[in-house]
């Protein structure tokens, strides 16, 4: 471990701390005893009377080899006490005593020569009991040897996040030598890694509740040109009287697992992203414009897909899904089920029966999964929309008028079996028509009432680019951080020839 953490006042103040019982010189019990130049005793502490069991009343004034020490060691002890007294040398050992209750210990003293302003010499003997300090050396050899040749880097920071100590196996993940970390704050010492790391500091100092195995991927100088992974515990560090002394962290460098996770993650969104349209096809009076965002507070990938599928006379489907779960299972799935999606739509099937046979097709995928599936017709100025499980669409009307379709939700594809309903709406040039998955607008901490509300406020222009709208929809409902895909489809009716310029009434089919 490093250095002790040094004092930081300034050079004319005194830092006076008093200690509390339970510290390290109580569990000693260090006795303190002063002799004059006879082997009289003239100071007689109170931890001298727990240690050998004689009051003050009855050691001062008492020759201590003859109070103290039996007489089969007393020639030993008085040798001992004249060479300290004529050579001013300090003298460390362990010697037997005897209690007043006539049993026999070993005690380890520590006795040096004073001197007054009389120059008259004294002799102070310090002195604990042996059994006691070699449990405590012990016990603090074991400490150090385990934090020394632990794999694991420990580090303690004070309350101002300036290092205090740190292990070899710190010292390693850092790059920087212990003594550099004493005294430094954290961002001098890892100035590459992310603020989350100071932060969660931070939060440990003022909660007192521990942050366990938080996920670090940062750049140090042990290897400034490369990503690295740490699994990072924060503690808060406590007196014995709760006094706050700062924060410790415990560092697992997982470095190759990250790697091997993302070699996997680039494998599974290669997949992911060949099954999607790229880009999708240009349908006949029809403008259309994507996102698809995987997310980023996870490792894994999900089932969200989107697809437009040219139709006989001129019709397109416009399809948006979610295939629950995640992983390269979530992947694949998605895959089958946009497959079977395009196979329908070229039997040219109302969106209802297409969600039926969808619903049978997930059910031996053993998933489920959510759905929104519209049948855009140029020649009738018509949208046909079925829904399964899914979240409405917004509708963004040429005039700025904007809703949430209201239609039949359904239930999730995925064996139950019930009936699906179709919708039709007018969509005339300028109407524009907003599918998207779940993760787009599902938060942990706000109502889902509350965020379609923000969708639709968002859906403020209906002359802005199709793309802008895309990217103006993930930049405003979607947070960094976020746990889940997002696919993002927006239609644009486009003038054409064989539009009828009229807006038909909603009806059910």
């Amino acid at each position: 471990m490093g250095a002790t953490e040094p004092f930081r006042g300034d050079p004319g103040t005194v830092g006076v701390v008093a200690s509390r019982p339970g510290d390290l010189l109580d569990v000693l019990n260090v006795a303190a005893v002063l002799l004059d130049a006879e082997g009289r005793i003239d100071l007689w502490s109170p931890q001298a009377e727990t240690l050998f069991g004689y009051s003050a009343e009855e050691a001062l004034g008492q020759y201590a080899g003859q109070l103290l020490i039996d007489k089969e060691h007393l020639d030993t002890v008085l040798a001992l006490f004249s060479q300290v007294m004529q050579d001013g040398e300090s003298w460390a050992g362990v010697f037997p005593i005897r209690h007043k209750d006539g049993s026999a210990r070993l005690v380890e003293f520590r006795n040096m020569r004073l001197q007054d302003d009389q120059r008259d010499y004294w002799a102070l003997g310090l002195a604990t009991d042996q059994a006691t300090l070699r449990q405590v050396e012990r016990n603090l050899s074991l400490s150090a040897q385990l934090v020394s040749q632990s794999p694991i880097g420990l580090g303690m920071l004070d309350t101002d996040l300036r290092y205090v100590s740190v292990n070899p196996a710190e010292e390693r993940m850092s790059g920087v030598p212990a003594a550099e970390h004493v005294g430094r704050h954290v961002h001098e010492v890892l100035p590459l890694l992310d603020s989350s790391f100071e932060d969660a500091m931070r939060e440990v100092l003022a909660s007192g509740v521990p942050i366990l195995d938080q996920y670090t991927v940062g750049r140090t100088a042990a290897d400034p040109d490369h990503d690295h992974a740490w699994s990072i515990s924060f503690y808060r560090l406590e007196s014995s009287n709760g006094d706050v002394l700062g924060v410790a962290t415990s560092s697992v460098d997982v470095t190759d697992r990250h790697r091997a996770v993302e070699e996997q993650r680039r494998t599974a969104l290669t997949l992911q992203r060949s099954l999607l349209p790229h880009p999708p096809p240009q349908r006949p009076g029809l403008d259309v414009a994507y996102r698809y965002r995987p997310a980023q507070a996870t490792i894994e990938i999900g089932g969200d897909w989107f697809d437009v599928i040219p139709m006989n006379g001129d019709k397109t489907a416009l399809v948006v899904g979610d295939v629950m779960g995640s992983g390269v299972t979530a992947a694949a799935a998605m895959g089958q089920l946009r497959t079977a999606t395009r196979t329908l739509a070229d039997l040219d099937l109302p969106p209802a029966r297409v969600m039926h046979h969808l619903d049978h097709i997930t059910d031996g995928l053993d998933t489920i999964a959510t759905c929104v599936y519209a049948v855009f017709d140029p020649r009738t100025a018509q949208c046909h929309v079925s829904l399964a499980g899914h979240l409405p669409p917004a509708l963004l009307r040429r005039d700025g008028t904007r809703e949430l379709l209201t239609l039949p939700t359904g239930a999730p594809l995925g064996g139950c079996g019930i009936s699906f309903e179709s919708a039709s709406i007018g969509f005339v040039p300028g109407d524009q028509l907003v599918l998207y998955t779940d993760g787009l607008v599902e938060t942990r901490d706000q109502p889902i009432d509350v965020r379609l509300a923000a969708l639709l406020q968002v859906l403020d222009d209906p002359d802005r680019s199709l793309d802008a709208t895309c990217d103006l929809l993930l930049h405003t409902l979607r947070h960094s951080g976020e746990h889940d895909d997002v696919a993002l489809l927006v239609a644009r009716a486009a003038p054409g020839a064989a539009w009828a310029e009229r807006r038909p009434k909603a009806c059910r089919q």
